[in-house]
């Protein structure tokens, strides 16, 4: 897997080229980007039910094969420097598990070949280990992937406390998003990265994330990551399903979540280099 999915942050970034100024779809009503993260945090379950949550775990399977180009990342679940040799000929899927601390701490574990890959992020510096390469050394972050981890979301997402994590968050349009009413959103982050977040008209839950296109074959292609089948954990709404598109690329890659534990007991040691 490469890098970024995410989660939860989750993260799997992407780029998507839509028109600025669409006009307005019916059923959406006149809100500011305020209101709109006022009514998204409502719907996620509260925004103080959300300051509380200290640590997420999640396991599950994610999507690998169909060709021999890279697996792409998904936002919100960050697989940083988790990159496989060669995608396998058929598709198949990876169980994985992931681990989520304030602030932006991740470990993600991914089995493949008998082997676990890991990948630790301590909210500043990353290292990886990849045995399934032959590489049974720690190795670090490259440049790239420590940018890649540093846009990930904390546990409670992009949008809870935006100001106090110093992101502004601007109300660019509406669009469709399968063929229902979403609100645009820019946010800027203060180290200068920016992404687009669609946010559901209806349910105002997140359904669509873009953010860094992905060079194949000489070019870059734009990506999209769709959010869906929501369910509720401990009062609050997680999706379950996560869904990368790459322009160009038929087949699509999944991350489907299996289980979900809301401030479990994760010690900070699991986010400390790896030995």
């Amino acid at each position: 897997m490469s890098r970024t999915l995410v989660l939860v942050g989750s993260f799997l970034a992407l780029a998507v080229s839509l028109g600025l100024g669409a006009e307005a779809p019916s059923s959406a009503a006149n809100l500011t980007a305020e209101q709109i993260i006022e009514k998204n945090a409502a719907a996620r379950g509260g925004l103080q039910a959300w300051r509380a949550v200290q640590t997420l775990s999640m396991s599950g399977k994610m999507d690998a094969g169909g060709n021999e180009t890279p697996t792409r990342p998904v936002q919100g679940v960050s697989t940083g420097g988790v990159q496989l040799p060669k995608r396998p000929t058929e598709q198949v899927q990876l169980p994985f598990r992931l681990e989520l601390k304030r602030v932006r701490k991740s470990r993600l574990e991914l089995d493949f070949s008998g082997k676990t890959a890991v990948q630790v992020y301590d909210g500043a510096n990353g290292w990886k280990l990849r045995p399934y390469l032959n590489r049974h050394e720690v190795e670090t972050y490259t440049p790239d992937e420590l940018k890649a981890a540093a846009l990930q979301s904390d546990v409670d997402g992009y949008l809870v406390d935006h100001l106090a994590k110093g992101t502004k968050v601007e109300l660019e349009g509406t669009d469709k998003v399968e063929g229902k009413d979403a609100y645009r959103l820019k946010l800027s982050f203060k180290d200068g990265q920016t992404l687009h977040l669609w946010v559901d008209a209806n349910t105002f839950l997140e359904t669509k994330i873009e953010g860094t296109p992905r060079r194949l074959d000489g070019k870059y292609h734009q990506v999209e990551t769709y959010y869906r089948d929501y369910r509720t954990v401990s009062g609050l709404m997680i999706p379950y399903v996560m869904e990368t598109k790459v322009q160009g690329v038929k087949q699509t890659e999944k991350i489907e979540i299996e289980n979900v534990a809301v401030n479990p007991r994760v010690e900070d040691s699991r986010f400390a280099k790896l030995q």
